[in-house]
């Protein structure tokens, strides 16, 4: 497997075995994961303080959506690269994602380094 130099991640997910698959997943890809969250309160708690380049966030979280979070962290972490993650389509969250700050969206399903890197690539094409 081709290793990706990415950075730093910080992944936000309810479920606490899909937290240790992702951060196993993305080890091995090359990531260094820096933190992870089970709320959208300890994401906005935790991300600032971790610092990381990304946040792995899933959109439906027990205390509110991931939506909501990514607005509050585009103020509390201006410089970290949020990317969607879920076991929803995103064609389930119609124009939400698109409107959005994120840098894109990833099933949970196709979650891997490589794929979470060209999200984060072609967002920074972008800028």
């Amino acid at each position: 497997m081709d290793r990706v130099a990415v950075g730093r991640v910080f992944i936000v997910d309810d479920s606490e075995p899909f937290r240790a698959v992702a951060r196993a997943l993305l080890e091995s890809g090359g990531y260094q994961v820096v933190g992870d969250a089970g709320t959208g309160a300890e994401a906005l708690a935790g991300v600032p303080e971790a610092g990381p380049d990304v946040v792995l966030l899933d959109i439906a979280l027990p205390d509110m959506d991931g939506f909501s979070v990514c607005r509050a962290l585009r103020r509390t972490a201006p410089d970290a690269t949020v990317v969607f993650c879920s076991v929803r389509d995103a064609e389930h969250y119609g124009d939400a994602v698109e409107r959005s700050s994120a840098a894109g969206f990833l099933p949970k399903s196709t979650l891997s380094a490589a794929a979470l890197a060209l999200i984060v690539a072609r967002r920074a094409e972008r800028r």
